[in-house]
């Protein structure tokens, strides 16, 4: 064989070695990829699931703070009543005194 044989072996050895760089790079990509868009999804897929926790929460509080400020306004002037009238009655009492 001559030097132009051997010369013609290592260009396609070469090339060969280009392309199966290429398609190794290639298929890291493509796989990338698929990791990624299945990241997404599950974190699409999970963070829906916190947002209808939040608001479901945040249903439950507003229904006992509406709760608490009905029950506010139902015995709030009664209790303020209370509070004025022990203040404001004098029930002048001895103390014990042990000797």
């Amino acid at each position: 064989m001559g030097v132009a044989a051997e010369m013609i072996r290592g260009r396609d050895r070469t090339k060969r070695v280009k392309d199966a760089r290429s398609e190794a790079q290639k298929e890291i990509e493509d796989y990338r990829k698929q990791k990624e868009d299945e990241f997404q999804s599950f974190e699409k897929e999970h963070t829906s699931g916190n947002k209808a926790a939040e608001e479901q929460a945040d249903k439950d509080t507003q229904k006992q703070l509406d709760e608490i400020k009905a029950i506010g306004e139902k015995t709030g002037p009664k209790v303020v009543q209370d509070l004025i009238k022990a203040v404001m009655t004098v029930q002048p009492k001895v103390p014990d005194r042990k000797v």
